[in-house]
């Protein structure tokens, strides 16, 4: 499985990764989380083909779908629409913030070992077709090719903890990349160092959504450590200043192999399909355009190309 990626319709070599987006929402099914954020409902399959279409038409190649075990995976769903565009999906499996769960959630009542070897299930046996919403487990042929982390603005409580460990666990006994999210970038520097703690291989490590913090010094501080950063506000940004791009320009040269992108449009409103604006083939035109203006134009393949290959790879 080394050097392989893990994709929705099965094992690729790296090399045919082609131009990715880092971190996406392209599924996210009918359930607890979009009963309470009816905004991020993604399941219609015709509409979600159309974006992908436009996007493989552009010359995109591979998604990264980012809603982890029980938060709105559909494995089938997602297949399906992968095989109909002919772009990659790669699926997590992991543990999303604490928010887009009841407060009674079986991740509060399993143990650390018993985490792990679900993570490990879903990545190894393949994805279970209700997304552990049943007393029924039947597992699909499709299978995660990650592992998702998530922390909000505070220190890590005992319960997140018990999810790095499962996390770092699996991840070492698999090869799985871990991708996480941060909450405008808070706490990213301290889930680096715990994963570097916990013996992580920290060239398979990406923490999302840290260009939402603006100080230049902690980027700085975190790519140090070894991991790698995913940039996805873009398009977010009010007014003239677009910090994103200020903050990749300024690190990219230092970086080159350590800076990711994506669009995280988790809701609907963001997508053309969905009568939306920007839509998916916002991104690549426009980190194209900067990097060009700027001379740094010979960062074009490590950011859409070369570092996810290598980053979203299995390392065993």
């Amino acid at each position: 499985m080394k050097n392989k990626v893990r994709t929705i319709l099965g094992d690729i070599p790296k090399e045919e990764l082609g131009l990715t987006y880092s971190h996406e929402h392209i599924v996210i099914d009918d359930g607890y989380v979009t009963a309470a954020h009816p905004e991020f409902l993604l399941n219609d399959k015709q509409r979600i083909s159309q974006e992908l279409s436009a996007f493989k038409a552009m010359g995109g190649q591979t998604v990264v779908d980012t809603m982890p075990a029980n938060a709105g995976r559909n494995p089938v769903l997602s297949a399906e629409i992968s095989k109909k565009t002919g772009v990659n999906m790669i699926i997590p499996t992991g543990i999303h913030l604490e928010q887009y769960y009841p407060k009674n959630h079986w991740r509060y009542h399993i143990n650390q070992k018993e985490l792990t070897q679900l993570f490990i299930d879903d990545i190894e046996l393949g994805i279970d077709a209700f997304d552990y919403g049943s007393p029924i487990i039947k597992r699909t042929n499709h299978k995660a090719g990650l592992i998702k982390l998530a922390t909000d603005n505070d220190a890590f409580t005992d319960h997140q903890q018990m999810i790095f460990r499962a996390v770092v666990d699996a991840h070492l006994q698999t090869g799985a990349p871990i991708l996480t999210h941060t909450n405008f970038g808070k706490q990213a520097f301290a889930q680096g160092k715990r994963f570097a703690e916990l013996g992580a291989n920290l060239r398979h490590v990406v923490l999302s959504h840290v260009d939402r913090n603006l100080d230049l010094d902690e980027h700085r501080r975190i790519l140090d450590l070894g991991v790698s950063l995913e940039y996805d506000s873009f398009f977010r940004w009010k007014g003239e200043d677009n910090h994103s791009v200020d903050q990749l320009l300024a690190l990219i040269e230092s970086y080159p192999e350590q800076i990711v992108v994506g669009m995280d449009m988790a809701k609907n409103a963001y997508w053309e399909s969905y009568g939306g604006t920007p839509g998916l083939c916002y991104l690549y035109p426009k980190i194209k355009e900067v990097l060009y203006e700027n001379g740094k134009e010979k960062y074009l393949n490590n950011i859409f190309h070369q570092t996810p290959m290598e980053l979203f790879s299995f390392f065993l």
